[in-house]
Protein backbone atom coordinates (compact mmCIF):
# COMPACT_ATOMS: atom_id res chain seq x y z
CA UNK A 1 0.00 0.00 0.00
CA UNK A 2 1.25 3.49 -0.87
CA UNK A 3 1.24 6.30 1.65
CA UNK A 4 -0.18 8.84 -0.79
CA UNK A 5 -1.59 8.73 -4.32
CA UNK A 6 -1.55 12.08 -6.16
CA UNK A 7 -3.91 12.50 -9.12
CA UNK A 8 -3.53 15.03 -11.95
CA UNK A 9 -6.07 14.90 -14.76
CA UNK A 10 -5.09 18.19 -16.44
CA UNK A 11 -1.28 18.45 -16.15
CA UNK A 12 0.87 21.27 -17.48
CA UNK A 13 4.32 22.13 -18.64
CA UNK A 14 4.95 25.35 -16.73
CA UNK A 15 7.26 27.97 -18.23
CA UNK A 16 8.31 30.94 -16.13
CA UNK A 17 10.26 33.99 -17.31
CA UNK A 18 11.30 37.45 -16.16
CA UNK A 19 11.11 40.72 -18.07
CA UNK A 20 11.77 44.31 -17.01
CA UNK A 21 8.39 45.55 -18.19
CA UNK A 22 5.49 44.09 -20.17
CA UNK A 23 4.74 46.29 -23.20
CA UNK A 24 1.89 45.57 -25.61
CA UNK A 25 2.87 44.64 -29.22
CA UNK A 26 6.61 44.91 -28.49
CA UNK A 27 9.04 42.01 -28.64
CA UNK A 28 10.25 41.52 -25.08
CA UNK A 29 13.46 39.67 -24.32
CA UNK A 30 12.82 37.47 -21.31
CA UNK A 31 15.43 35.92 -19.06
CA UNK A 32 15.78 33.35 -16.29
CA UNK A 33 13.48 30.95 -18.08
CA UNK A 34 12.52 27.89 -16.07
CA UNK A 35 10.49 24.85 -17.05
CA UNK A 36 8.69 22.64 -14.55
CA UNK A 37 6.04 19.97 -14.66
CA UNK A 38 2.82 21.11 -13.07
CA UNK A 39 -0.82 20.53 -12.36
CA UNK A 40 -2.24 20.22 -8.86
CA UNK A 41 -1.48 16.58 -8.05
CA UNK A 42 1.97 16.74 -9.63
CA UNK A 43 2.79 19.81 -7.55
CA UNK A 44 1.62 18.04 -4.39
CA UNK A 45 3.90 15.11 -5.24
CA UNK A 46 6.82 17.49 -5.84
CA UNK A 47 6.28 18.91 -2.35
CA UNK A 48 6.23 15.41 -0.86
CA UNK A 49 9.52 14.64 -2.59
CA UNK A 50 11.01 17.89 -1.27
CA UNK A 51 9.95 17.06 2.27
CA UNK A 52 10.57 13.37 2.62
CA UNK A 53 14.36 13.45 2.31
CA UNK A 54 15.91 9.99 2.40
CA UNK A 55 13.11 8.39 4.40
CA UNK A 56 9.36 8.10 4.28
CA UNK A 57 6.93 6.39 1.96
CA UNK A 58 6.96 7.08 -1.73
CA UNK A 59 4.08 8.81 -3.49
CA UNK A 60 2.27 7.31 -6.45
CA UNK A 61 1.57 9.85 -9.19
CA UNK A 62 -1.33 9.19 -11.56
CA UNK A 63 -1.50 11.49 -14.58
CA UNK A 64 -3.20 11.78 -17.96
CA UNK A 65 -0.71 12.63 -20.66
CA UNK A 66 -0.52 12.78 -24.44
CA UNK A 67 1.07 14.36 -27.50
CA UNK A 68 4.56 15.74 -27.98
CA UNK A 69 4.27 17.87 -24.85
CA UNK A 70 3.20 14.74 -23.01
CA UNK A 71 6.51 13.12 -23.94
CA UNK A 72 8.34 16.04 -22.33
CA UNK A 73 6.12 15.73 -19.25
CA UNK A 74 6.74 11.99 -19.00
CA UNK A 75 10.51 12.42 -19.33
CA UNK A 76 10.60 15.00 -16.54
CA UNK A 77 8.34 12.97 -14.26
CA UNK A 78 10.34 9.79 -14.86
CA UNK A 79 13.41 11.48 -13.44
CA UNK A 80 11.65 12.15 -10.12
CA UNK A 81 11.65 9.71 -7.18
CA UNK A 82 8.05 8.61 -7.14
CA UNK A 83 6.02 5.78 -8.62
CA UNK A 84 4.65 7.03 -11.91
CA UNK A 85 1.46 5.86 -13.59
CA UNK A 86 0.85 7.61 -16.94
CA UNK A 87 -2.52 7.02 -18.59
CA UNK A 88 -2.71 7.93 -22.30
CA UNK A 89 -4.92 10.57 -23.87
CA UNK A 90 -5.21 11.76 -27.45
CA UNK A 91 -4.87 15.44 -26.63
CA UNK A 92 -1.69 17.41 -25.97
CA UNK A 93 -0.56 18.36 -22.47
CA UNK A 94 -1.09 22.11 -22.11
CA UNK A 95 1.70 24.67 -21.70
CA UNK A 96 1.21 27.42 -19.12
CA UNK A 97 3.31 30.59 -19.13
CA UNK A 98 4.17 32.89 -16.24
CA UNK A 99 5.92 36.24 -16.71
CA UNK A 100 7.31 38.19 -13.76
CA UNK A 101 7.64 41.94 -14.36
CA UNK A 102 10.66 43.04 -12.33
CA UNK A 103 9.92 46.80 -12.43
CA UNK A 104 6.55 46.39 -10.70
CA UNK A 105 6.73 42.99 -9.02
CA UNK A 106 3.57 42.00 -10.90
CA UNK A 107 3.10 38.44 -12.09
CA UNK A 108 1.21 37.54 -15.27
CA UNK A 109 -0.08 33.98 -15.62
CA UNK A 110 -1.47 32.46 -18.82
CA UNK A 111 -3.05 29.06 -18.28
CA UNK A 112 -4.76 27.27 -21.20
CA UNK A 113 -7.88 25.18 -20.68
CA UNK A 114 -6.11 22.07 -21.85
CA UNK A 115 -7.21 19.25 -24.14
CA UNK A 116 -10.61 17.60 -24.47
CA UNK A 117 -10.61 14.10 -23.01
CA UNK A 118 -13.00 11.23 -23.59
CA UNK A 119 -15.03 9.24 -21.10
CA UNK A 120 -12.91 6.20 -21.97
CA UNK A 121 -9.71 8.07 -21.07
CA UNK A 122 -11.16 9.10 -17.70
CA UNK A 123 -12.37 5.55 -17.08
CA UNK A 124 -8.81 4.28 -17.57
CA UNK A 125 -7.66 6.56 -14.77
CA UNK A 126 -10.43 5.40 -12.45
CA UNK A 127 -9.62 1.77 -13.18
CA UNK A 128 -5.96 2.41 -12.35
CA UNK A 129 -6.94 4.03 -9.05
CA UNK A 130 -8.93 0.94 -8.11
CA UNK A 131 -5.67 -1.01 -8.09
CA UNK A 132 -3.68 1.57 -6.06
CA UNK A 133 -4.74 1.30 -2.41
CA UNK A 134 -3.31 4.09 -0.29
CA UNK A 135 -3.70 5.80 3.05
CA UNK A 136 -4.33 9.15 1.35
CA UNK A 137 -5.71 9.83 -2.12
CA UNK A 138 -5.16 13.44 -3.24
CA UNK A 139 -7.05 14.91 -6.21
CA UNK A 140 -5.93 18.42 -7.02
CA UNK A 141 -6.40 20.79 -9.93
CA UNK A 142 -8.89 21.41 -12.69
CA UNK A 143 -10.72 18.75 -14.65
CA UNK A 144 -9.87 18.63 -18.37
CA UNK A 145 -12.57 19.55 -20.83
CA UNK A 146 -14.79 16.58 -21.58
CA UNK A 147 -14.47 15.08 -18.11
CA UNK A 148 -17.82 14.73 -16.36
CA UNK A 149 -18.35 17.08 -13.40
CA UNK A 150 -18.78 14.06 -11.10
CA UNK A 151 -15.26 12.74 -11.84
CA UNK A 152 -13.88 13.72 -8.44
CA UNK A 153 -17.02 12.35 -6.78
CA UNK A 154 -16.30 9.01 -8.45
CA UNK A 155 -12.72 9.14 -7.17
CA UNK A 156 -14.10 9.83 -3.68
CA UNK A 157 -16.08 6.58 -3.89
CA UNK A 158 -12.95 4.69 -4.99
CA UNK A 159 -11.05 6.11 -2.01
CA UNK A 160 -13.85 5.10 0.35
CA UNK A 161 -13.84 1.53 -0.95
CA UNK A 162 -10.06 1.37 -0.45
CA UNK A 163 -10.25 2.83 3.07
CA UNK A 164 -8.20 5.86 1.98
CA UNK A 165 -8.63 9.40 3.22
CA UNK A 166 -9.74 11.49 0.24
CA UNK A 167 -8.16 14.95 -0.05
CA UNK A 168 -9.57 17.42 -2.57
CA UNK A 169 -8.39 20.79 -3.88
CA UNK A 170 -10.72 21.78 -6.71
CA UNK A 171 -13.28 24.38 -7.70
CA UNK A 172 -16.41 24.94 -9.78
CA UNK A 173 -18.75 22.16 -10.87
CA UNK A 174 -16.24 19.43 -10.03
CA UNK A 175 -16.06 20.66 -6.45
CA UNK A 176 -19.83 21.01 -6.12
CA UNK A 177 -20.37 17.45 -7.36
CA UNK A 178 -17.73 16.04 -5.00
CA UNK A 179 -19.23 17.84 -2.01
CA UNK A 180 -22.68 16.59 -2.96
CA UNK A 181 -21.24 13.05 -2.87
CA UNK A 182 -19.55 13.63 0.49
CA UNK A 183 -16.89 11.33 1.86
CA UNK A 184 -14.14 13.97 1.66
CA UNK A 185 -11.62 13.83 4.49
CA UNK A 186 -9.80 17.12 3.78
CA UNK A 187 -10.96 19.92 1.50
CA UNK A 188 -8.76 23.00 0.95
CA UNK A 189 -10.61 25.92 -0.61
CA UNK A 190 -9.42 29.47 -0.98
CA UNK A 191 -11.89 32.20 -0.09
CA UNK A 192 -12.58 32.88 -3.78
CA UNK A 193 -13.25 29.18 -4.45
CA UNK A 194 -15.73 29.07 -1.59
CA UNK A 195 -17.41 32.22 -2.92
CA UNK A 196 -17.74 30.61 -6.32
CA UNK A 197 -19.27 27.54 -4.70
CA UNK A 198 -22.02 29.52 -2.94
CA UNK A 199 -22.46 32.08 -5.74
CA UNK A 200 -21.82 35.30 -3.80
CA UNK A 201 -19.11 37.18 -1.93
CA UNK A 202 -18.20 36.18 1.61
CA UNK A 203 -16.41 37.84 4.48
CA UNK A 204 -14.24 35.63 6.69
CA UNK A 205 -16.98 34.99 9.24
CA UNK A 206 -19.51 34.03 6.57
CA UNK A 207 -16.96 31.80 4.84
CA UNK A 208 -16.26 30.02 8.13
CA UNK A 209 -19.99 29.52 8.62
CA UNK A 210 -20.29 27.96 5.15
CA UNK A 211 -17.38 25.64 5.94
CA UNK A 212 -18.85 24.68 9.31
CA UNK A 213 -22.15 23.84 7.63
CA UNK A 214 -20.39 21.57 5.13
CA UNK A 215 -18.71 19.75 8.01
CA UNK A 216 -21.97 19.49 9.98
CA UNK A 217 -23.72 17.97 6.94
CA UNK A 218 -20.97 15.37 6.50
CA UNK A 219 -19.68 16.73 3.20
CA UNK A 220 -16.10 16.99 4.51
CA UNK A 221 -14.49 16.08 7.81
CA UNK A 222 -11.86 18.80 7.71
CA UNK A 223 -11.74 22.09 5.80
CA UNK A 224 -8.57 24.17 5.57
CA UNK A 225 -9.73 27.57 4.35
CA UNK A 226 -6.88 29.70 3.02
CA UNK A 227 -7.32 33.47 3.26
CA UNK A 228 -4.19 34.85 1.59
CA UNK A 229 -2.75 37.73 3.59
CA UNK A 230 -5.34 37.03 6.31
CA UNK A 231 -3.92 33.61 7.10
CA UNK A 232 -5.98 30.44 7.19
CA UNK A 233 -8.71 28.73 9.18
CA UNK A 234 -9.14 25.08 10.12
CA UNK A 235 -12.72 23.88 10.52
CA UNK A 236 -13.84 20.47 11.73
CA UNK A 237 -16.41 18.97 14.10
CA UNK A 238 -14.39 20.20 17.09
CA UNK A 239 -14.62 23.85 16.02
CA UNK A 240 -12.50 26.45 14.30
CA UNK A 241 -8.85 27.43 14.54
CA UNK A 242 -7.54 30.53 12.84
CA UNK A 243 -3.86 31.22 12.26
CA UNK A 244 -2.41 34.50 11.01
CA UNK A 245 -0.45 34.65 7.79
CA UNK A 246 3.28 34.08 8.05
CA UNK A 247 4.88 37.26 6.77
CA UNK A 248 7.48 36.57 4.09
CA UNK A 249 8.81 38.41 1.03
CA UNK A 250 6.48 37.57 -1.84
CA UNK A 251 8.12 36.45 -5.08
CA UNK A 252 5.46 34.32 -6.80
CA UNK A 253 2.09 32.86 -5.83
CA UNK A 254 2.44 29.86 -8.16
CA UNK A 255 1.93 26.57 -6.31
CA UNK A 256 1.20 28.04 -2.87
CA UNK A 257 -2.06 26.13 -2.49
CA UNK A 258 -0.53 22.86 -3.69
CA UNK A 259 2.38 23.37 -1.29
CA UNK A 260 -0.10 23.85 1.57
CA UNK A 261 -1.91 20.62 0.67
CA UNK A 262 1.28 18.62 0.13
CA UNK A 263 2.83 19.63 3.44
CA UNK A 264 -0.38 19.12 5.41
CA UNK A 265 -0.91 15.63 3.99
CA UNK A 266 2.78 14.85 4.58
CA UNK A 267 2.44 15.77 8.26
CA UNK A 268 -0.78 13.79 8.65
CA UNK A 269 0.81 10.76 6.99
CA UNK A 270 3.59 10.98 9.59
CA UNK A 271 1.05 10.74 12.39
CA UNK A 272 0.97 14.41 13.35
CA UNK A 273 -2.06 15.94 15.04
CA UNK A 274 -4.43 17.87 12.80
CA UNK A 275 -3.56 21.26 14.32
CA UNK A 276 0.16 20.77 13.78
CA UNK A 277 -0.39 19.48 10.25
CA UNK A 278 -2.45 22.61 9.55
CA UNK A 279 0.37 24.83 10.81
CA UNK A 280 2.88 22.87 8.74
CA UNK A 281 0.74 23.42 5.64
CA UNK A 282 0.55 27.14 6.33
CA UNK A 283 4.35 27.27 6.60
CA UNK A 284 4.72 25.49 3.25
CA UNK A 285 2.28 27.86 1.56
CA UNK A 286 4.30 30.80 2.85
CA UNK A 287 7.55 29.15 1.76
CA UNK A 288 6.15 28.72 -1.76
CA UNK A 289 5.53 32.43 -2.29
CA UNK A 290 9.18 33.10 -1.45
CA UNK A 291 10.43 31.21 -4.51
CA UNK A 292 10.49 32.56 -8.07
CA UNK A 293 8.35 31.46 -11.00
CA UNK A 294 7.22 27.85 -11.08
CA UNK A 295 9.58 26.78 -8.31
CA UNK A 296 7.69 25.46 -5.27
CA UNK A 297 8.43 25.54 -1.56
CA UNK A 298 11.86 24.58 -0.29
CA UNK A 299 12.33 22.24 2.62
CA UNK A 300 14.66 24.48 4.61
CA UNK A 301 12.25 27.42 4.32
CA UNK A 302 9.28 25.28 5.42
CA UNK A 303 11.08 24.00 8.50
CA UNK A 304 12.34 27.45 9.49
CA UNK A 305 8.91 29.06 9.10
CA UNK A 306 7.20 26.19 10.91
CA UNK A 307 9.62 26.32 13.83
CA UNK A 308 9.02 30.05 14.21
CA UNK A 309 5.24 29.60 13.99
CA UNK A 310 5.40 26.94 16.70
CA UNK A 311 7.39 29.28 18.95
CA UNK A 312 4.93 32.10 18.29
CA UNK A 313 2.00 29.91 19.36
CA UNK A 314 3.78 28.42 22.38
CA UNK A 315 3.73 24.90 20.93
CA UNK A 316 7.37 23.99 20.22
CA UNK A 317 7.95 20.97 18.01
CA UNK A 318 11.30 19.17 17.80
CA UNK A 319 10.45 18.06 14.26
CA UNK A 320 11.88 14.60 14.87
CA UNK A 321 8.99 13.26 12.74
CA UNK A 322 10.56 14.94 9.71
CA UNK A 323 13.59 13.08 8.41
CA UNK A 324 16.67 15.16 9.14
CA UNK A 325 14.49 17.86 10.73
Amino acid sequence: MSDIVCITLNPTLDLSNEVDRVVATHKMRVRNQRQDVGGGGINVARVLVELKGEAGGEADVVVLSGGATGQLLAAALSAMPFKLHILPMQGEVRIAVMVYETETGQEYRFVPEGPVVSAIEIDRVLLALESLPARYMVASGSLPRGAAPDTYARISRIAARAGARFVLDASGEALAAALAEGGIYLFKPSLSELERLVGHSLDVQAAADVASDLVARGKAQVIALTLGADGAMLINAEGRTRLPAILVPVRSAVGAGDSFVGAMVFALSRGQALQRAFRFGLAAGAAAVMTPGTDLCRRADILALYRQACLDTGDPDRLDWVSGG
